[in-house]
């Protein structure tokens, strides 16, 4: 095809050239893997890194779940591919919400549903192209994937055909290359502190609770003292359990009850409207807790609005601190214990009203616990807004710095 010339709207200082818009396949060669013969011992637990499709999520990989030998590469059609080589994930169900692009830090093998990206990188800078791929995510989502299965795949026609902005200053292309690449490890670094902070309150809640059977927690606050109460959940808290309305009744108008039926509707620990309805059912007040009854069972939430609740959750009127001890026994596997055996992981109104539970006598200690994990969890959303706000700001640097 021919060449067009193009310009981005943003740019780095004393750079004038046109831009090339060109097909893919004129700059890259794919190349894809294979998965080793997997009864046959001698191809793994060697000293290669061989990666799967769920190994690529972050831009840059250093290590995978499995390893595979030399006699492996030798014998299948698994590839060996140098560091430094980008390599997208071409079938996988997290397609339909992302196209996974990563860099490998050392050489890899890779499956088959991953492809390597093969070009003269004197020529087209590394962290460029990737940033470029990623400026195009939308529209390869929208555009190159095949969806209508439960595993999506890359049309690879498609994507050889897809048009991408290649600049011939290679000097300019490292400014950009670099740019993004100190931006990608602001988010990086960002992103980590974001999972260690949520890591430390999953270290609280084990220790500031008491585990199964012990009437004390291992950590407490220095002035409180003496076994804490067990108690059915019942009977510290005024628990309704959901009832569906009708389909019928459901709608997209704002205007209506919110309806909250499950985990669909709850994200960080709050009620995100998606589905309103006409039919009042059972009410969850603003303020209560939900508890979501099937699967996955046991995620909690506080709803800021009055909603209607499906069968899907239980209305829990409780403090901060049944917030945090419904949060502490999710994570310590307490309701999937109570569903086990079941076709369907789901809890019922006397699983979740007979629940027993250590709980402090003094009023003051159960505000003080839920005060500290209030604060804490203040803490883990801010960093999380500093985290979406750098990613918003480098989507917006991808559409400003490529035509």
């Amino acid at each position: 095809m021919k060449e067009q010339k193009k310009q981005p709207e943003l740019r780095f200082r004393g750079f004038t050239d046109d831009w090339e818009q060109v097909e893919f396949q004129s700059k890259i060669k794919l190349i894809g893997g294979a998965t080793p013969f997997k009864d046959n011992p001698e191809y793994w637990n060697g000293n290669i890194v061989w990666l799967s499709s769920q190994e690529i999520k972050n831009k840059y990989v250093s290590n995978g779940t499995y390893t595979i030998t030399k006699k492996a590469i030798i014998d299948n059609k698994t590839r060996m591919v140098d560091a430094g080589t980008p390599l997208i994930v071409t079938r996988s169900g997290i397609l339909a919400k992302r196209f996974p692009l990563s860099i490998p830090t050392i050489d890899v093998a890779i499956n088959q549903d991953i492809k390597a990206l093969l070009f003269d990188q004197s020529k087209l800078n590394v962290n460029f192209f990737v940033a470029e791929l990623q400026s195009k995510e939308a529209y390869i989502l929208k555009k190159i994937i095949k969806t209508g299965t439960t595993v999506q795949s890359v049309n690879l026609p498609d994507l050889n055909k897809l048009i991408i902005s290649v600049v011939s200053d290679f000097k300019e292309q490292e400014k950009i290359g670099d740019f993004f690449q100190k931006l990608d490890h602001t988010i990086a670094l960002q992103q980590r502190k974001l999972e260690l902070l949520k890591k430390m309150k999953r270290g609280y809640l084990q220790q500031m609770f008491p585990s199964t059977g012990q009437p004390t927690p291992q950590l407490r606050f220095s002035k409180f003292k003496g076994d804490w109460k067990q108690n059915k959940l019942s009977g510290i808290a005024k628990i309704t359990m959901g009832q569906s309305p009708k389909s019928e009744n459901y709608t997209d108008n704002p205007n209506d009850w919110i309806l909250v039926q499950g985990n669909a509707d709850i994200k960080n620990g709050e009620v995100y409207p998606r589905v309103w309805t006409t039919q009042v059912t059972k009410i969850a007040q603003k303020g209560d807790l939900l508890l979501s009854v099937r699967a996955p069972v046991g995620d909690v939430a506080k709803t800021k609005y009055t909603v209607v609740i499906g069968r899907g959750v239980a209305s829990v009127k409780g403090t901060d601190f049944i917030y945090y001890l419904l949060e502490k026994i999710k994570y310590s596997g307490y309701w999937e214990r109570i569903s086990s055996g079941s076709t369907f992981e789901s809890i019922n109104s006397n699983d979740v009203k007979e629940a027993r539970f250590y709980v402090p006598k003094e009023i003051t200690e159960q505000k003080k616990i839920g005060n500290f994990f209030q604060k804490l969890d203040q803490t883990i959303t801010l960093q999380q807004s500093k985290v979406e706000k750098l990613k918003i700001l480098k989507q917006s640097y991808l559409q400003k710095l490529f035509p």
